[in-house]
């Protein structure tokens, strides 16, 4: 049943979005804009600083996910579907793992374009570790999604959420963005510690494992309030 009913949520989601397209372009967009920004701002005379292009991609993937986070709870509320899916006879821990694993979805694809922009722009190697790259991407953005799918949908009928939603969300995940700056960077260095991207990438599952739990824990009460 809770399979199901995340699996329920999870296609009802990724079926809206393919036919709109709406959140996937808006968060795109907007973290292409970053990208360039901080390229245009920073990248002098075609010189890039020294491990910037780390920084930027999880600055881009943080404002971005904050975007896609406000947009997708918004739509739930003009529409209704939050309260049909929190009236249905379902486990409300699996509404929040369908509806976790959706803005996941939209980040790690916002991610397969950002990744090579960055790094084009800021000259640097970040994919000569794929897997570790691909570890470090997930294991941050699920950190990431996870506190920020639990704010956006305890927010969603507050008035002031897009205010709220930053306010609550990046001092909680600060330690999920540092993690994964400081293992990307390792990623694009020349000599590849991987005791230290182990460590980080470790440090980064044990977030994912506290928050993952706790909004799990803390889910079903919020939204019954």
């Amino acid at each position: 049943m809770f399979a199901r009913i995340v699996w329920l949520v999870l296609r009802k989601d990724l079926t809206v979005e393919v036919r709109s397209l709406e959140i996937a372009y808006t968060t795109l967009f907007f973290a292409v804009s970053c990208v360039l920004v901080f390229a245009f701002a920073l990248v002098q005379e075609g010189r890039a600083p020294e491990d910037g292009a780390a920084g930027i991609l999880w600055i881009s993937i943080a404002f971005a996910g904050t975007l896609a986070l406000g947009r997708a709870f918004e739509r739930e509320r003009q529409s209704e579907t939050l309260r049909a899916l929190l009236l249905a006879p379902s486990p409300r821990p699996a509404i929040y793992v369908g509806k976790l694993l959706g803005i996941l979805v939209l980040l790690l694809a916002a991610e397969v374009v950002l990744l090579p922009l960055v790094a084009l722009l800021f000259q640097t190697n970040l994919l000569a570790h794929p897997f570790w790259l691909a570890a470090i991407l997930l294991t941050g953005t699920l950190g990431f999604a996870s506190v920020g799918t639990l704010f956006a949908a305890m927010l969603v009928r507050a008035r002031s959420r897009d205010v709220l939603l930053p306010v609550l969300l990046y001092p909680i995940t600060v330690p999920v963005i540092i993690a994964g700056v400081r293992a990307t960077a390792l990623l694009a260095q020349p000599e590849f510690e991987v005791a230290l991207v182990r460590f980080w990438t470790a440090l980064l599952v044990t977030f994912d494992v506290v928050f993952v739990t706790l909004a799990l824990w803390t889910f079903e009460p919020l939204m019954t309030d």
